[in-house]
């Protein structure tokens, strides 16, 4: 199941760098490709506001 990002973020950055299969695309709000997502979850651990969830 792949990660979404919510409406929390903060665009800070912290998770798109640490993605190890680069599927997170800066904007606003960032956002996972569920295609490419492998559910390792590096993401939601690293972002500092929790709009990172399992879909």
């Amino acid at each position: 199941m792949p990660h979404l990002i919510g409406e929390l973020c903060i665009a800070c950055g912290a998770c798109e760098p640490e993605c190890p299969v680069q599927c997170i695309s800066p904007g606003d709000i960032y956002v996972i490709d569920p295609s490419l997502c492998i559910d390792c979850g590096t993401c939601a651990s690293l972002c500092p506001v929790e709009a990172i969830a399992p879909a």
